[in-house]
């Protein structure tokens, strides 16, 4: 058994938020540790009851392994969805992975090809815009990358060479997914294959908001008067990798935008720099200020006017409004020659929105940018913001004083 020694039996709780509710393993993780149980299995010839898997959060799961099937040319087997305290709709589902061997035998130890597919209850993308190309499995990136460096390692310990087939299913996906949001997103037949951490974070929205408190309040007594805020990962990973920046000082607010903002006047906070995707920020031209599309999704709206107010015909203002993502709408807007002036005047909207929550006191700037293009639009304060925010890190002695 893959257990590094443990042969308790599967502890659910892994941690928990500072409210005190559970984290869940995504899709992703169900996935990537099937694949990895059954490509073991299929190579050492013994029967495993419990894996373990690193998630690219850096919590290490052991995880139960069941519905285990063995025949001398593949395995398949089964991981089941733990959502913790968050209310998802796949928690319980069992999410397969057959691992099949191709023809191959020993030898060079990095020659090993893996071909990764969606089976029954797997969506499939119908539209351009999301992270795989039309055709084919819902399986995101980070999920992919885990499924095939566990079944690649897997294929190296044992000196396999040749090509590996591994094939993902979600029995029940297909009537699950009706419940979400793939139907306009343009994924059909399925689930979504989903998770960047690996880890499901609970959602409750006491405990979201009362987190983002915390966080800016810790901030605050550490005698920073400036921080950054920011939805989610995306955000995090633009303002580490896009402009160089530690995210010591960034709060995560999900979709609460409005009571981010809130906190922030409420603890004194002199300034923040919101920093998000295209695909949430873009609806604060419209006023709003929860993000979650269960409350308004008014996306395509906001690019379709300003569009209009641009130039665009209404050839192009119908297929803005028809389009499932951002990344199309902004792919559209750019091949017509008006993302500029589109940008500039959604930002004069998000600015005048965002001034008017945050009152007087506090001052208050964005950054939208997309995977694709970078950066977007800003306000004309984010050079003053960053240097001031940053300007907060100073050394006394090795200690952290603020400005």
């Amino acid at each position: 058994m893959d257990t590094d020694g443990r042969n308790e039996r599967l502890n659910k709780d892994i941690g928990r938020t500072r409210s005190g509710l559970r984290y869940g393993w995504t899709t992703g993780s169900c996935a990537a540790a099937a694949a990895k149980a059954a490509a073991r299995m299929l190579f050492c010839g013994e029967e495993i009851r419990q894996i373990r898997l690193m998630t690219p959060k850096g919590i290490g799961l052991y995880l139960d392994v069941e519905s285990v099937t063995r025949t001398p040319d593949y395995v398949q087997c089964a991981v089941r969805k733990y959502s913790g305290d968050d209310p998802d709709v796949t928690d319980g589902l069992l999410v397969f992975a057959r691992v099949e061997r191709i023809g191959g035998q020993a030898g060079n130890r990095s020659d090993v090809r893996i071909i990764l597919d969606g089976g029954d209850g797997v969506g499939r993308v119908t539209k351009p815009g999301l992270e795989q190309q039309i055709g084919q499995a819902a399986i995101n990136k980070v999920p992919r990358r885990m499924i095939t460096e566990e079944v690649g390692n897997v294929c190296r310990e044992y000196g396999y060479v040749g090509e590996v087939k591994v094939i993902i299913s979600i029995p029940g996906g297909e009537e699950t997914a009706r419940q979400t949001f793939n139907p306009r997103l343009g994924i059909t037949g399925g689930l979504s294959v989903l998770g960047t951490s690996g880890i499901v974070e609970p959602m409750s929205e006491k405990a979201l908001t009362d987190t983002i408190y915390m966080e800016m309040k810790m901030l605050r007594e550490s005698g920073y008067l400036y921080c950054y805020v920011v939805p989610g990962n995306y955000g995090v990973d633009f303002l580490t990798e896009s402009l160089g920046i530690d995210a010591e000082l960034a709060v995560k607010c999900s979709n609460y935008v409005g009571e981010a903002i809130d906190d922030a006047r409420l603890l004194g906070m002199k300034g923040i720099l919101l920093i998000g995707h295209v695909g949430k920020f873009i609806k604060l031209a419209a006023g709003v200020m929860n993000t979650h599309s269960r409350q308004a999704d008014c996306r395509m709206e906001v690019f379709a006017s300003h569009a209009a107010m641009a130039g665009a015909d209404a050839d192009t203002v119908k297929r803005l409004m028809s389009c499932l993502n951002t990344t199309e709408a902004v792919q559209i807007i750019n091949e017509k020659g008006l993302l500029l002036d589109v940008m500039y005047s959604v930002m004069e909207r998000i600015d005048f929105y965002l001034r008017q929550r945050a009152g007087e006191e506090l001052e208050i700037g964005v950054i939208v940018f997309s995977l694709e293009e970078g950066v977007l639009c800003q306000t004309e304060n984010v050079k003053k913001l960053l240097d001031t925010t940053e300007g907060q890190r100073k050394k006394d002695n090795g200690g952290r004083v603020g400005i």
